[in-house]
């Protein structure tokens, strides 16, 4: 089999199982009184974002652990998705972090995808004044596009240079 096409059919089962997990989660925030009011079309849109998102950092997961030479290095390498976590709009608004790491933190791909989420289940956000903040679901397009055409392409020829 292609070595594209190995990694696209795990990437794939990958997906089933995160649109399971999203459909979960989505059901029990509905179960204790969360209610999106952004309509329909922006509720189904909201959930292709996170999973765009979703399949877009399942890529770097491919590429990272095709980079390892060891299942134990696969908890170090783990540990890189605390700080793209902590140093986004998640959690507190970028606009009150000092300027540069509020600047890194607009600019986060799980930012523009919280911010777009949050619009489009008519639930917003904190916003902000940066071009980035103003267009988030635009941004929440843009940014897995970019991640998986680097990505991809890496865990493909890394792929093909291990079955060598």
């Amino acid at each position: 089999m292609a070595p594209s096409a190995v990694l696209v059919g795990r990437a794939a089962a990958d997906m089933v199982t995160s649109a399971i997990t999203l459909g979960a989660l989505l059901l029990v925030g509905l179960a204790v009184g969360w209610r999106p009011s952004g309509g329909p079309a922006a509720f189904v849109a909201a959930v292709g974002l996170l999973l765009l998102l979703r399949f877009a950092l399942l890529w770097v997961g491919i590429y990272l652990g095709l980079l390892v030479r060891s299942p134990g290095a696969v908890t170090p390498v783990q540990t890189l998705e605390f700080p793209f976590g902590f140093l986004s709009g998640l959690f507190v608004a970028p606009a009150t972090m000092p300027l540069v790491v509020g600047a890194v933190a607009e600019w986060n791909p799980l930012s523009s995808t919280a911010a777009a989420t949050r619009a489009l289940f008519g639930n917003p956000g904190w916003g902000g004044d940066s071009w980035v903040a103003q267009h988030p679901v635009l941004m929440a397009v843009v940014w897995p596009f970019v991640i998986v055409a680097v990505f991809a392409p890496l865990s493909v020829h890394r792929y093909r240079e291990m079955s060598r």
